[in-house]
Formats: structure tokens, sequence, C-alpha cells
């Protein structure tokens, strides 16, 4: 248990360090593209990704299975079915690459050329996005086995590498993007297959060199295993689609209904929250191959622990983050944009408000995940996901705000995280309905514990117009926050632990000074 957690901790610093850098950089660079590319074309780009995302659905699903199935045999520690688990999946990504192309050049061409509401003298330029667009997915759909064979050596050390390298890169694009003559959109979109295809590259050349189930052929599939994957993502590929349908579906009913322009205010909000969100889904990714680990190795109640105190410490750092972020919105996006989209500010604060409640949609779905049972949450969660897709076209249909989709989301993940989740992970996976209660009532009291100050404070000040008032309400929602988690979300031995580490810490610190 102890070694356990310790390589949790290791591998967490690694991409904290690695979300760190990579989130100041690809701020900075997303404030310098939406300079260069101007809000239509920045809101183009993000519509006409949304098509190509929307018909990634499936990659979602197979990444899952993916995932599981190689950790999992690196916890049984059985070689042989490992190789052929790799194999079979690098040939299954790449079968799912060529289906991708064929609906992307048919039904996502025809929804390009009749529904889009694309300006004439950009639609030559879009088109090309498109295309380019297909490309770099396939690439990425291509990458995922081997990305997945890194995680599942818990290899945090090179993924935080190939982390900071791909941002940088995409620094040095905006600075391209800033000199080229030609059309910039266009650029944009070939910079980034370059970008895509040469981190495939590294990824494969890594693995081969490192581990010895990748060095496989391309076409090899065990007809057994292939069932297995398929039937266990196959109820992945549901949840999948209303994801998909949910995220990037919604960016093109936006971009049907308004203008590129609030596409681009939804963009933005949603890149501020994938930042934020990468801290949360870091701490996850060090501690979910231990989590399947221990339940293939029979840990049973190991295995169930480490979930529920990664789901825990998931939140708080959730909420260590979102509150300042949800008070500071619109002085936060006026230091970093140059020019705030219209609805930038609402879109940020409630999508942030929806990231606190998907925390425990997603970390209970891990305990699915371990187990292989996805079936059930593959047919119980969608039908609620796939309800907000229709009803956000009915209220855009009458006229509502844009805003009224970030509120039917939060409904969506609220009756996700506390309703439908639990009762499953309950039901499969043997979990106990106090011990959830358990973990969701501290969760709630470190909440009502950390927010009234900042609250307070932010209400008082005038915080757009004076940095000093700025700088209070975020040092007293981080102190506020770290307090509750400290006074009422850990437990004597969580705190004892913690107070030897940092003990030990400055000891190493002091000796080498």
């Amino acid at each position: 248990m102890a070694s356990g957690n310790k390589t949790i901790a290791k591998n967490t610093v690694f991409l904290y360090i690695r979300t760190f850098i990579t989130m100041i950089i690809s701020l900075y660079t997303s404030r310098v593209i939406l300079q260069v590319l101007g809000i239509n074309d920045f809101g183009i780009y993000q519509a006409v990704g949304g098509i190509v995302g929307l018909l990634s659905f499936l990659n979602s699903a197979l990444s899952a299975g993916t995932s599981r199935f190689l950790t999992y045999e690196l916890g049984t520690g059985n070689k042989e079915k490992l190789k052929n688990t790799f194999s079979t999946t690098l040939t299954v990504h790449i079968i799912l690459s060529l289906i991708i192309v064929l609906l992307g050049e048919t039904l996502g061409l025809w929804y390009f050329n009749t529904k889009m509401v694309i300006s004439a003298d950009r639609f030559s330029a879009a088109a090309w996005v498109f295309h380019l667009s297909m490309l770099t997915a396939i690439i990425s759909i291509v990458s995922v086995p081997f990305n997945s064979a890194i995680i599942a050596h818990e290899r945090m050390k090179i993924f935080a590498y190939i982390g900071v390298v791909d941002a940088i890169l995409r620094l040095a694009i905006v600075f391209l993007l800033t000199s080229g003559n030609i059309d910039k959109l266009i650029l944009y979109a070939v910079l980034l297959l370059l970008l895509q295809l040469s981190l495939f590259i590294f990824y494969v050349l890594y693995c081969k060199l490192s581990f010895n189930e990748s060095k496989v052929n391309f076409f090899f599939i065990d007809k057994k295993l292939f069932k297995e994957i398929f039937s266990f993502s196959g109820w992945g590929i549901i949840a999948g689609s209303a994801i998909a349908l949910n995220t990037q579906g919604i960016l093109l009913l936006l971009n049907y209904f308004f203008t590129p322009s609030v596409v681009a205010a939804r963009a933005v909000s949603l890149q501020v929250y994938s930042a934020a969100n990468l801290f949360v889904s870091n701490f996850r990714t060090a501690a979910n191959p231990q989590i399947v680990k221990k339940l293939a190795a029979g840990d049973i109640v190991g295995s169930h622990n480490l979930l529920l105190q990664s789901t825990k410490f998931s939140y708080y750092l959730m909420l260590l983050l979102c509150l300042p972020i949800c008070l500071l919105a619109s002085p936060l996006l006026n230091l970093w944009l140059i020019e705030v989209p219209d609805y930038a500010v609402p879109f940020l604060q409630l999508v942030i408000i929806q990231s606190l409640f998907q925390v425990f949609d997603t970390s209970f779905y891990t305990a699915l995940y371990a187990v292989g049972r996805i079936k059930e949450n593959a047919l119980i969660s969608p039908m609620i996901s796939l309800l907000s897709f229709p009803i956000v076209f009915v209220l855009f249909k009458m006229g509502a705000s844009p805003l009224a989709l970030s509120w039917i989301s939060i409904i969506v993940f609220a009756i996700a995280g506390f309703l439908l989740k639990p009762m499953l992970i309950v039901k499969i996976a043997d979990y106990s309905w106090s011990e959830i209660f358990s973990m969701m009532r501290i969760c709630l009291i470190v909440t009502l514990m950390a927010v009234p100050m900042p609250l307070i404070t932010f209400i008082l000040l005038d915080v757009d117009h004076n940095i000093g008032y700025f700088g209070l309400v975020l040092v007293t929602s981080v102190v506020s926050v770290c307090l509750a988690v400290w006074y009422f979300g850990m437990t004597a031995g969580m705190k004892q632990t913690l107070l030897i580490i940092l003990k030990a810490r400055y000891q190493s610190m002091k000796w080498k000074l």
C-alpha cells in the first residue's frame, strides 16, 4: 500500500509540473491565437473542429478500453497476453481511423457544406481546416495505444516531458502565425497537423525502445481479445456518443443558432476549464493504474479505499481552483485576453461550477472501468445526457440565451454524479452507500466552510478595477479552501502523514543549503 501511494505521489508531482508549465504556455498561446486569428476565425476553427470531434466519439470509448486492458494485463503479469492486447488495440484503432475518414468525408462534409454558418469569404479557408483537422484526428486516434502504454507503465515523467514539449511547440506555432503571409487560419491547421505527426513519431519510437509488447505487427488481432475489448468498449461507445453530442454537438448548435463569436466565447471558457481540469485529471491519471492493479491483484478493499480517497482529493483540488476562477472570472479574462468575446464571463463561471459536479461523475466511472463493467453505465448515463441536446435545441429554438446550455449541463452532471454513478458502483463494484455518502458529506462541509469568506470579500471589493483587491480575493480563496480541507476534510492520520512528508522535505532542503 505504501509503495503504491509513493508511486502515485511521485507520478502526481511529475504530472503537476507538466500541468503548471503547459497551462501557463497554453493560456498565453490561446491569448495570441485569438488575437492573430480574430474572434470570427477562432470561432470558425472551433465549430469546424466540432464536426471532427463529433465523428471521433468512437475514439474516446476505445481509448478507455485500451488503457484498461493494458493496465489490467500489467497487473496480472501475463506478458504474452499483454503483447497480444497491445497488438489488437493498435489494429482496432487503425480500423477506427479509416471508419472516421469515411464518415468525415461523407456525412461530415455534407453537414459542413449545407448547415454551417460561415461567411462566404471564409468558406474556402474553413474547408481546408475541415480536411486538415480530419488528418490530425486520424493521427491522434492511432496514437492512443502508445499513449496508453506509457500511462499503464506509469512513465509519468516521460508523459510530463511530452506535454511540456507539446505546449512549447504550440507556442512556436503562434509565433509562426504572426510572421506568415498566407491565410493564418489555414496555416494554423497545417502546423497543428505537423505537430500531431511529430508527437506520434516520438510515441512510436519511445514505446518500441521501452516496452516489449509494442514490438508487434500492425495488423495482428487476437480474435477472443478483440471480442472482449469490443464487448467492454461497445457500451462505452454509447456513452461516448452522448458525451460527443453534449460537447462537440453543442458547438455545432451554437454555430447554427448564433454566430462564430458565440462559439469563440464558449471555446474560451472551455480552455480555462480544461486548464483547471488538468490538475484533477492528472491526479486521477496517477491514481487510476494503482486502483486497477490493486483490483487485479485481489486487493478489493485497497482498491475501494484508494478510489474514494482520490475522489475526495480530486474534489478538493477542483474547489481550490474553481472558487477563485468563478469569483474572478471577469478580471481574469480581461487580464488574459486582449478582446473578451461576449458571453465568455458567464460561460466560464457556469462551466467551472459544472466541473465540481463532474468530479464525482468521472471518478466513480473509474470504479466501473476497473472491474470491466461499463454496460449499465453506458445504458443509463447517456439517457440523461442525451436529453440535454434536444432540450437545448428546443430552448434555442424558442429564443433562449446561449447560457441555457450551461445550466442544462450543470443539472445533467449533478444527476449523474450524485445519483446515477453511486447507484451503479454500489450495485456493480460492491461499494457501500455509507462510505460514498460519508465522502460526499465531507466534501460538502469543506465547500460550506471554504466559500463564505472569499465570497464576502469579493462582494465588498471592486476587483475589476483594483489589482490589490483582485490579489486579496485570490489569496483569501486559496487560504480559505486550504484551511477548510485541513480542519474538516482530512483525518488525523492524513494530517500526520502530510506533516511528516513536509518535515522531511524541509530537512532535505535545509541540508542541501
